[in-house]
């Protein structure tokens, strides 16, 4: 059978029945008029299921079957176009309906306006109206739960423009209920897991539905959930509305998390990501600055609050001022430049401020780390760790140490109560809690970026800084306490303790000062260690055990000794050496066990003063030194012994 196009058939002058009857006529078995072969409908009906013949100039448009041909002319008067009706208006018929409204839309398409506005009409509403049957009908069967009949259905909308409202719709019901729990993320997921298992039995393209369903889902629910949550509080309590955020942003890309195990076509990594961005972006622009705002806000509270407990109004320590200046120059000289701060022993620092602030810092970071964009981690990390080392290291400690310094009594004074050591104690303490934080939250931050060298600079800087505070006040301590030796020495120590009026009656085994002295070296070895660590305790004892050593050795050259009175001497010495194996320093026990060494050169008989001078303790000591020693004998002005020692 030749083939007609619709152009020849649409040729001017046009009649519709005139062009009915010449398809039929080009059929066989579709004659009309008489002739060889007379009209056979069952005959037309099969060859054209058979032979289609092509109607429209595009490519992908399907052949007209002959009930389109019937229907056509029909149209062709407007009372014909009822016949359609009919057939549209039976359920088990849609999808035949449907066919042909389809293809006399496309078909519709084509003809002239002004000659065929009243069929193209006719078409065009038909059209919708079983577009939109079709579409209740799909409701219905979605609220039945008839997944046959969803997918029949969906299956002949594929090819209406209303397919896509037949998804809109879909996902609008299958959301209704949906959202029961106080958790709105737990509900999406349940949603979400239910729907997926559904959409491959209902829809020829199931990740399409399921991408628009989770598209809906955080355009809508998620991002209402979020402004609602988040604007309550954003200009009302900083401290929530961060909190919110964190929860907000970690819950939403947790779902996203397992969202991405779902079919949602190639890209849907950047699909989800993008999703998210769009809720949280206008949050997250403004997020560090919040943070910052709200860090330095917190922690100068949580300072404040401290001193205000303590009753104390915070002191500048600037630089430039003439105290500071006199305080610097009685620190490093001890002169009298004033009485020092009587801080009533109060260290001035807190356990407790110290976890707040690290604390607060610490979910800092935590929120630093999800809510930055990556290529701003670093940098945000670095802006927090600069409020850390501002509040924690210099506004707490560094002032504590300040203080500290300026209470610190001069070496001569009476009974001070040497407190520098509780701030060294407790300051370890926190240095060790500040340096467990830099690595534990701050480096993974920014271990892989330029801001890691800037970090540990600071973070060296800041420590150093604070070391040398830490070493003044030490060594301004040692010197107190060695003051307070040497106070006990003057006020205890008698000359006739070691030249005594009675030698035959001496009954003391060591003098009333050397006791009194080793009793106090005793308590402020074990200070010492309370308060230091590690290699500190024995950097601080050597220098302790050097100078105390330094003091006997200096307070026994003052004294003239006897016979008995350098036995005594003795004594003491070997009390002194005792107390000098607390230290557990080798070096202050050899100089002590050399000082009890020289102590002999008071008591030995003249004749063996050069033996015992060579021995193996004095033999390398200079030569001064020993005669130093042996001057002190009161027996040294006699001809023998200045002989025995020439």
């Amino acid at each position: 059978m030749a083939n007609v196009t619709t152009a020849q058939l649409f040729e001017e002058p046009f009649d519709a029945d005139e062009y009915i009857e010449r398809l039929a006529w080009r059929t066989p078995g579709g004659g009309s008029k008489g002739g060889a072969e007379a009209f056979d409908p069952k005959k037309v009906r099969d060859v054209h299921e058979r032979d289609r013949f092509t109607v429209s100039r595009s490519p992908d448009l399907r052949v007209l079957p002959l009930a389109s041909v019937c229907v056509l002319r029909c149209l062709s008067c407007s009372d014909r176009i009822l016949t359609l009706t009919m057939i549209c208006s039976h359920p088990k018929q849609i999808k035949e309906a449907a066919d042909i409204i389809q293809k006399l839309h496309l078909i519709a398409q084509e003809l002239p306006f002004d000659r065929f506005s009243d069929v193209k009409a006719k078409i065009a509403s038909k059209y919708h109206d079983l577009e939109r049957q079709l579409i209740q009908e799909f409701t219905a069967a979605q609220r039945r739960g008839e997944i046959g009949r969803m997918r029949e259905v969906a299956a002949v909308l594929l090819h209406f423009k209303g397919y896509a409202h037949c998804v809109d719709v879909y996902i609008k019901q299958c959301q209704e209920g949906a959202y029961m729990r106080n958790d709105v993320f737990e509900d999406i997921a349940v949603l979400c897991q239910r729907v997926n298992k559904q959409v491959g039995e209902v829809f020829c393209s199931p990740e399409t539905v399921m991408a628009k369903l989770i598209q809906s889902i955080f355009e809508n629910k998620i991002q209402a959930h979020v402004k609602e949550r988040l604007d309550e509080t954003r200009n009302s309590d900083v401290e929530q509305y961060l909190k919110n955020l964190y929860d907000l942003y970690t819950r939403t890309t947790a779902l996203a998390a397992k969202l991405s195990d779902f079919n949602l076509g190639s890209d849907k990594h950047t699909f989800l990501s993008k999703l998210i961005k769009n809720i949280f972006s206008c949050y997250l622009e403004s997020y560090i600055d919040m943070e910052r705002q709200y860090l330095q806000s917190r922690s100068g509270m949580i300072l404040q609050r401290f001193y205000d407990s303590k009753n104390h109004h915070k002191r500048s320590v600037g630089t430039g001022s003439i105290q500071e200046l006199k305080e610097r120059i009685r620190q490093r000289t001890n002169l009298p430049l004033g009485p020092s701060i009587d801080t009533h022993g109060e260290t001035f620092l807190s356990q407790e401020v110290v976890v707040n602030l690290l604390q607060e810092t610490r979910h800092a970071f935590e929120r630093c780390n999800k809510l930055s964009d990556p290529a701003d981690l670093p940098k945000n990390a670095f802006s927090i760790f600069l409020l850390l080392v501002e509040y924690l290291c210099v506004d707490h400690i560094d002032y504590a140490l300040e203080i500290g310094l300026s209470a610190i009594p001069s070496a001569d004074a009476k009974n001070a109560n040497l407190y520098f050591l509780d701030v060294v104690q407790q300051a370890n303490t926190i240095f060790h809690l500040f340096d467990k934080q830099f690595n534990d939250h701050l480096m993974p931050l920014i271990s892989s970026s330029p801001k890691l060298t800037e970090c540990l600079h600071k973070k060296k800087e800041v420590i150093e800084q604070m070391e040398v505070k830490l070493d003044t006040g030490i060594d301004r301590t040692l010197n107190c306490m060695i003051g307070q030796m040497k106070h006990i020495l003057v006020t205890e120590q008698k000359k006739t303790d070691f030249k005594p009026e009675d030698e035959n009656n001496v009954m003391i085994q060591y003098t009333t000062a050397c006791s009194k002295v080793c009793a106090y070296v005793s308590k402020q070895v074990e200070r010492v260690r309370r308060s230091m660590d590690g290699k500190n305790v024995d950097t601080v004892l050597t220098e302790l055990g050097v100078r105390f050593h330094r003091l006997i050795h200096e307070h026994l050259q003052q004294f003239s000794y006897s016979s008995m009175g350098g036995m005594l001497a003795i004594c003491d010495v070997a009390e002194y050496r005792r107390s000098a194996k607390d230290f557990r320093v080798p070096l202050v026990l050899q100089l002590f066990d050399t000082l009890h060494a020289l102590c002999n050169l008071l008591v030995v008989a003249p004749d063996n003063l050069k033996q015992v001078c060579s021995g193996e303790q004095l033999t390398n000591l200079d030569r001064n030194l020993l005669h130093a020693f042996v001057q002190l004998r009161v027996d040294y002005r006699s001809a023998r012994l200045a002989r025995h020692f020439s």
